[in-house]
């Protein structure tokens, strides 16, 4: 004679919560990386506290755009290949940004970049000819 085990009557109930929280995770970091990209558009500076390389990506949001101040130039950074702690705070990464092009043209690591916001789909050449006045070709800002 057996008895039912635990897994067959708690388990899909188990199953289906996970699936929620998993969900409500999603759309919790999706709803923090929109609103730290309306304080960044909207003050133009340094939105602090911003949500962390995780939650970023973990909302989808899978490149952050960085203006370079030497050069005026528009680039996107894939955070999969940031090398930092998933913890680690988006507006952190802004004193590591450094442009190649302007950092060739000095002789040292040039990084005064600004970062503009979180971005689904990597920046193209239309992209920056809409964002920039007189632009040339795009340098790559690196971390």
């Amino acid at each position: 004679m057996g008895t039912k085990s635990r897994e067959t009557i708690y388990g899909g109930s188990v199953r289906h919560a996970a699936e929620v929280a998993a969900e409500a995770r999603k759309t919790a970091d999706r709803l923090a990386c929109e609103a730290w990209n309306k304080r960044m558009l909207g003050f133009q500076g340094p939105a602090q506290p911003s949500p962390a390389l995780g939650d970023a990506l973990n909302a989808g949001y899978l490149y952050l755009e960085v203006k370079c101040l030497g050069c005026n130039t528009h680039q996107t950074v894939d955070l999969n290949v940031v090398r930092r702690a998933k913890t680690t705070p988006v507006h952190e990464l802004e004193r590591y940004m450094r442009c190649k092009n302007c950092s060739q043209v000095r002789g040292y690591p040039y990084k005064r970049s600004h970062l503009v916001a979180l971005r689904t789909t990597k920046i193209s050449a239309s992209d920056a000819c809409r964002l920039v006045a007189g632009w040339h070709n795009p340098t790559g800002i690196s971390v």
